[in-house]
């Protein structure tokens, strides 16, 4: 990876839905080897896909929380499984420490969340205990990835 295909990656973590033409001219390639080095760098699964950054808030979601999950021993598998299929959960990860998972969730109030929780997080498989953290204000989104790490 050279300094263009930073250069190229900087710009679409910043714009993903910015034109061929446009990301040339931002980088100071012609167009087609810009196009080239995009499509070389998505084979290369470097550039994973595509996606709009939406306002939660502008749509309703106006929760956003963390559960911790810790789970009895053995039912993994079932837990992901099921924390996949549900589009509350935005984000899962594995942890070491105590806790097994950190989820992040969105819901459109508390009442809302407090029945998510309720009917459907607490009787996912093996879930043993679960604690709730609620985000008083976003300071920072997830966003593009640093780059300057790379030779």
């Amino acid at each position: 990876m050279d300094r263009a295909d930073q250069k190229i990656l900087t710009v679409l973590q910043e714009n993903s839905g910015i034109s061929n033409a446009e990301l040339a001219v931002r980088i100071g390639l012609s167009p087609s080897p810009c196009l080239r080095r995009v499509k070389a760098l998505e084979d290369a699964g470097v550039i994973e896909g595509y996606a709009a950054r939406l306002s939660r808030q502008t749509l309703g979601l106006h929760v956003l929380a963390f559960i911790e999950v810790q789970l009895d021993h053995g039912v993994t598998d079932s837990f992901i499984a099921a924390v996949k299929k549900m589009p509350e959960i935005v984000a899962c990860y594995l942890m070491t420490g105590t806790l097994d998972f950190l989820l992040q969730v969105v819901a459109a109030d508390l009442t809302a969340y407090g029945e998510f929780l309720t009917n459907r997080m607490l009787k996912l498989p093996g879930v043993k205990d679960v604690r709730s953290s609620f985000v008083l204000k976003e300071l920072k989104r997830p966003g593009a990835l640093p780059l300057t790490h790379l030779p």
